[in-house]
């Protein structure tokens, strides 16, 4: 009764003319304008079949007419590729996609994608079904049936093309052949698909396999010549307008990412079936408008014959898509791997450094521990040396004193020339030098500094080779000189000289003693010297069994690979040369492009000749 009263009451109030004052009008239309809704922009990728361009002049007409048929909406064609649109669409970057059916099976495993609607073909009487492949190849090809494929050269658009690729290994497949090797090789050229035909127009592939009315449009549009090409397997149903020769498949599919509202979805599904086919946007979209989503069983079916598994997206794109579906856990988690993998880094880090401490101070006080020994065997040496020194001195004066008298004698008797008085000659003149030796080495142990005198280098050389006659010839050694037409002359110590040279020889000499008896290699020795910038250069080659360890080891003191050897010849011969200004190196034969043999040690003395 109340209500009754009420509407009365209010048609009467209205129909006396109820005018609302100004002043409530404006707050009305400020209200009005605060809660409109802002417009939202939606990207929509499409498959770029014929290239990006005829791409956006294709389908731009549609986005068009769903802005103006979607509330608050607006839309923008993307023409991409199978995968970049997987991408895309898993970063949000798109929020529709326009594919092939079979292109839509494989995504909805892996994104929550809705399908709304399908496209009716603009040929064939609107059909909905107009996916398949056709099979091309030039009309004077050997190639008549589907038999005669097998081990040929084929081009595709995409593996993953329902209306290419894949139909044909499911006609493949149908009639019972393998689709692993079927085809000797299969090019895929990607978009455009104009490409496919003129590969086997020029010769570059043997076959083509194209989506279903491809041939006829670059014919339409006046690329190629129709009488230039033939259909494999042509299976075209009746009143359709193009050649096939596979089955045919579901058209393409309107689909939408789940995360768009529902209403959006719904506003854009009725858009789509309410399309005519003489719109502009359906006749430059090349269709007869949209019809509600077609059955998948085909397309499932194909894919169970063939065994083909969904197109899993990459890794690293599966984890960007939990993460973004588990924010919260996501980036905790990669909060606390990047945390974990900076930790270990660093507990790494301070272990190597601990590690290299240690093992450098290892290194230290095994250092320090072969220099006490060494001090120790110095201090101990020297000792034994002073003592040795100063006992030798007596028998050695006595040789000198006996040789000279015996000298003095001969030379009343039988003159200077007889054998006798040579004899005693050299065995006087090496007293003289062994006293020198021991006066050097008595220097040595009290730290003096050598006596300097001016020599000449090749005649100490060869007063060397006389000393050493003996042990040549005892190991059957051959001797050979290359010395320097000019006398080069040095100022030194002489004495230490000579003891460097000889002591270079006796090792050479006994690199070649310890060579395999049953070698019949020939024992040689090869001394060379030339002067090269002022500086001399004294070689010595021998083939005897050459360095067995580091060349720098056998400069340090106390070390030595022979059994009774004290370590102490070649560490006394380079400080001899160091005090000359030069220096001493040893080396392998195969190691000196200039050597004579590739086996054995070389030593090179290099002395400045003006100091």
């Amino acid at each position: 009764m109340w209500l009754l009263l009420s509407s009365s009451f209010l048609w009467t109030f209205c129909a006396q003319g109820l005018v609302l004052p100004d002043s409530i009008e404006p707050l009305v239309q400020q209200q009005t304008q605060r809660e409109a809704p802002s417009q939202v922009h939606y990207r929509v990728a499409v498959l770029a079949n014929y290239g990006v361009i005829k791409s956006i002049a294709r389908w731009q007409p549609l986005m068009n007419y769903l802005t103006q048929h979607v509330p608050n909406a607006s839309f923008e064609v993307v023409p991409l590729d199978f995968n970049h649109m997987n991408e895309q669409l898993l970063s949000g970057q798109v929020q529709f996609v326009v594919t092939n059916p079979g292109h839509y099976f494989n995504m909805s495993s892996d994104f929550p994608i809705s399908w709304l609607a399908t496209m009716k073909s603009d040929k064939h009487h609107g059909n909905t079904f107009a996916i398949g492949a056709t099979i091309i190849v030039r009309n004077d090809s050997s190639l008549m049936a589907l038999d005669d494929l097998s081990g040929h050269s084929v081009v595709a658009s995409d593996p993953s093309a329902l209306g290419g690729y894949q139909a044909a290994l499911g006609l493949i497949n149908s009639k019972g052949y393998s689709t692993d090797n079927f085809f000797s090789k299969v090019t895929f050229v990607g978009f455009p698909l104009e490409p496919l035909i003129y590969h086997v127009r020029d010769g570059t592939a043997e076959i083509a396999i194209t989506p279903f009315c491809t041939f006829e449009q670059m014919v339409a549009e006046g690329y190629i010549n129709p009488s230039d090409f033939r259909v494999i397997n042509d299976v075209t149903p009746e009143g359709y307008d193009c050649a096939v020769s596979t089955s045919l498949y579901p058209n393409w599919s309107f689909a939408s990412s789940d995360a768009v509202p529902l209403t959006v979805r719904t506003d854009i599904t009725r858009a789509l079936l309410s399309i005519s086919a003489n719109h502009p946007a359906s006749i430059v979209g090349q269709n007869s408008g949209w019809a509600a989503p077609i059955s998948q069983f085909e397309v499932i079916k194909l894919f169970k014959q063939l065994d083909i598994e969904s197109k899993k997206i990459p890794v690293y794109l599966q984890v960007w898509q939990w993460i973004k579906l588990n924010q919260h856990w996501g980036f905790g988690l990669l909060g606390l791997f990047f945390v974990s993998t900076i930790y270990h880094l660093w507990l790494e880090y301070r272990f190597r450094q601990k590690s290299e401490h240690l093992v450098n101070t290892e290194r230290q006080l095994k250092n320090k521990a072969l220099q006490l020994a060494r001090l120790q065997s110095a201090a101990i040496l020297g000792e034994i040396g002073a003592g040795l020194a100063h006992e030798l001195n007596q028998p050695i004066a006595a040789i000198t004193q006996y040789s000279e008298g015996g000298m003095i004698q001969q030379a009343n008797k039988t003159g200077q020339n007889s054998i006798q008085y040579q004899l005693l000659d050299k065995i006087h003149q090496q007293s003289i030098r062994a006293g020198e030796i021991v006066h050097r080495i008595r220097s040595l142990l009290q730290r003096k500094n050598t006596e300097e005198t001016d020599f000449y280098v090749n005649e100490q050389l060869l007063i060397c080779l006389e000393l050493l006659e003996h042990e040549f010839k005892s190991h059957t050694i051959k001797l050979s000189t290359q010395l320097t037409q000019t006398d080069i002359k040095l100022t030194g110590d002489k004495v230490g000289f000579c003891q460097v040279l000889i002591n270079v020889l006796k090792n050479a000499v006994d690199a070649m003693s310890e060579r395999d008896i049953s070698s019949e290699i020939t024992n040689r020795i090869l001394i060379e010297s030339h002067s090269v910038d002022n500086t001399l250069q004294l070689k010595i080659y021998d083939n005897g069994i050459g360095l067995t360890c580091s060349a720098d080891d056998f400069k340090t003191t106390f070390f030595s690979t022979k059994e009774n050897g004290l370590g102490l010849g070649l560490a006394i011969c380079n400080d001899v040369i160091m005090s000359f200004g030069g220096k001493i190196s040893l080396s392998k034969c195969e190691d000196d492009p200039d050597s004579p043999w590739q086996t054995g040690c070389r030593v090179l003395i290099e002395l400045p000749i003006n100091r």
